[in-house]
Parts: structure tokens; C-alpha cells; sequence
């Protein structure tokens, strides 16, 4: 297995991208920590790991845009399984408004969720993970190209690649990889309750939407092993979404 005897933490582990990474990380041995703000959906998902027979997972209730919540999910994962070898950052956050009708509460809230909440398990990663541990940052595709009335989130994705690069660089010296997955059209509620995509104003093409589990199979890839080699790197994970003119 992958994975096997390693212990991995997933932001916004409730549901989607998240709660299919855990699950995928547990399938290869590994032991998780689901961190979401909405614990009993993280309750509920760590239920399902656990049934399912895999190694034990856990839910922890963490609000990322907190360092001390953050810091205190670290801890908890390692004081549960004594270790810390993959932290995801999955969790995130979007507002839909026009830039004229965005308020500064409404940038605060999303980058410190979106960024601040990444380098917050960036930082205690650093202090406190083992030697040769990874860290997957979760973009978008919206740190490239975007669309109207997502400004707050498209530019702490942006940002997002630039801490992956910082991160990578500084990781190295610790024997931590740091890489970063900008995914497209993903099967979640995220995609489908999108305004933007309800009213047309972004237009999906449904035969190119993936589901969450074709980016925890990236994230596992970058995770692991298997990308030993792999620093600093951005991947695409869009069906070609950004190919398409």
C-alpha cells in the first residue's frame, strides 16, 4: 500500500474533493484526520472509512482560517496516531459578487480560509511533520483563467501557487515536497450551487466534468512516493477544461 502506517490530515474533509481524498488515502493504508468546519459531516464520512474496515480515521471539527484551531488539529493527529506525514489543504471558500458591491470583510473571510488557512498547516507541518513528509495544495483553475464576480477567491488561488512555490522551496531543506493541483469542473455541490454556473455566466460542459475521486488520485500521486521527484510542481486536473478556447 501506498500509504501504509502514514498518517494524513484532509481540510474540508465533509464532503466532495475532500471527504473522496480521505477516503482514498485510507484505502492505501494510511491513517486520517477529516479536519472541516462542519464536523458531523467529517463525523459521517470518518464513519463510512471505518466501516469500510480500513486503518482508523478520525473527525476533528477545525476552523482553518483559526492558528490555533489549526494547531490544535495537528496536534490531535499526532497525538491519535503519532505522526504526521501528509497534510491536504483542501478547504475553501467562495463569495459571489460583483468587485463594486464586494465589502473588505468579504476578502478577509475568504483568504484567510483559502490561504491563510493553507499556510496555518503549512507552518505547523513544518515545525512538527516527519522527514519526507508531502503537502498538496488544493487551487483552481480560477488562479489562471476565471470568470466574473469571484474576485476574492480567484485571486487566493492565485496566491495559493505562489505559497506552493515559497513552500517548495523551504520544504526542500526539511525533506518536505510541497505541490499544488488546480482542478476544473468537479462533480460537488461547490460546482452546481455555483451562481455562475446556474445562471449560465459560466458554462460547463457536463461530458468534461470529473468527480472527486480523479483528483484524490492525483493528490495520492503527489502524496506519495511515487512523486519523490516532484517539488514546487503545479497539476492540472480539468479534462482539458483550460485547453478549450
Amino acid at each position: 500500500m501506498l500509504f501504509d502506517g502514514k498518517v494524513a490530515i484532509v481540510t474540508g474533509a465533509a464532503g466532495g474533493i475532500g471527504s473522496a481524498t480521505a477516503t482514498a488515502f485510507a484505502a492505501e493504508g494510511a491513517h486520517v484526520l477529516l479536519a472541516d468546519l462542519n464536523v458531523e459531516g467529517a463525523k459521517g464520512a470518518a464513519d463510512e472509512i471505518n466501516n469500510a474496515g480500513h486503518p482508523k480515521a478520525l473527525a476533528s471539527q477545525c476552523d482553518v482560517s483559526n492558528e490555533s484551531a489549526v494547531e490544535r488539529t495537528v496536534d490531535a493527529a499526532i497525538e491519535a496516531f503519532g505522526r504526521l506525514d501528509v497534510v491536504v489543504n483542501n478547504a475553501g471558500l467562495m463569495v459571489f459578487k460583483p468587485i463594486t458591491d464586494l465589502l473588505s470583510d468579504d476578502w478577509i473571510n475568504v483568504l484567510r480560509v483559502d490561504l491563510l488557512g493553507a499556510f496555518f498547516f503549512t507552518k505547523q507541518a513544518f515545525l512538527k511533520m516527519k522527514d519526507g513528509g508531502a503537502i498538496v495544495n488544493i487551487s483552481s483553475v480560477h488562479a489562471i483563467e476565471t470568470s466574473p464576480l469571484v474576485a476574492p477567491y480567484a485571486a487566493a488561488k492565485s496566491a495559493l501557487l505562489s505559497l506552493t512555490r515559497t513552500s517548495s522551496l523551504e520544504g526542500a531543506a526539511k525533506n518536505i515536497r510541497v505541490n499544488a493541483i488546480l482542478p476544473g469542473a468537479i462533480d460537488t455541490p461547490m460546482l452546481w450551487n455555483n451562481p455562475n454556473v446556474k445562471s449560465g455566466a459560466e458554462w460547463i460542459d457536463k461530458t468534461r466534468v470529473g468527480k472527486p475521486e480523479d483528483v484524490a488520485n492525483a493528490i495520492l500521486y503527489l502524496a506519495s512516493d511515487r512523486a519523490r521527484f516532484v517539488q514546487g510542481a503545479t497539476l492540472l486536473v480539468d479534462g482539458g477544461r483550460l485547453d478549450q478556447l
